[in-house]
């Protein structure tokens, strides 16, 4: 994601931005998945109802994390997309 935000970043003030971005999107997602990790939309046919996705607004637009929830309250992030990337559905 770092990779996609740097393409969209046109000056050095946009980068540091970005590197903001992620560093409120890292805390944001950890909190919200440590506060309760099933509150959010299945993902898939329904048969593996482990596997989730949050959406995270920033600002104007927002991010998606797909995430598994595991055996004994852990979770592990498996993908974070911005909106505007090309291969988000």
């Amino acid at each position: 994601m770092f990779e996609f935000l740097v393409e969209w970043s046109e000056t050095w003030e946009e980068l540091d931005q970005a590197q903001h971005v992620l560093h409120q999107l890292r805390t944001g997602i950890k909190k919200r998945l440590a506060e309760n990790p099933r509150a959010y939309r299945k993902v898939g046919d329904g048969r593996r109802t482990t596997r989730r996705e949050l959406i995270a607004g920033l600002g104007s637009t927002g991010h998606v994390a797909l995430y598994e929830i595991l055996p004994g309250r852990e979770v592990k992030v498996l993908a974070v997309r911005h909106q505007r990337e090309e291969d988000y559905h």
